[in-house]
């Protein structure tokens, strides 16, 4: 299973880096999304929507006020699911979502990581 984590930040220290770090080191696979170009643990950071394919799961670490530029392009990747972390909270996104058969789940992940909840 493959995440995509999207809104992954070069600096160490946001939650952003740390999930690729921890998905990693608990087996999982990733591929990112941010700003920047760049790579964290060997993990390429793309700053170009790319068409991945079989996303299992979309971490998601941007402002709802943006988040509606990527709606189509997140949706059409088909992931099983969205996690809204911290700060990123949108009914509006739940609801599109949710009517395409995505589950959503509004957690930390990486709470969700550290509980073996993942």
């Amino acid at each position: 299973m493959t995440t995509l984590v999207f809104g992954a930040s070069l600096k160490a220290h946001r939650a952003s880096h740390l999930i690729i770090e921890r998905l990693l080191n608990n087996g999982h696979k990733a591929v990112a999304f941010g700003l920047l170009a760049g790579s964290i643990s060997g993990i390429e950071v793309s700053s170009a929507l790319k068409p991945y394919q079989n996303i299992d799961t979309i971490s998601l670490y941007i402002s709802p006020k943006w988040q509606s530029d990527y709606y189509a392009y997140l949706m059409g990747l088909n992931p099983r699911r969205v996690i809204f972390n911290p700060g990123t909270e949108n009914p509006e996104f739940y609801k599109l979502l949710q009517r395409n058969g995505i589950a959503v789940d509004v957690a930390c992940s990486l709470v969700l990581l550290a509980t073996n909840q993942y």
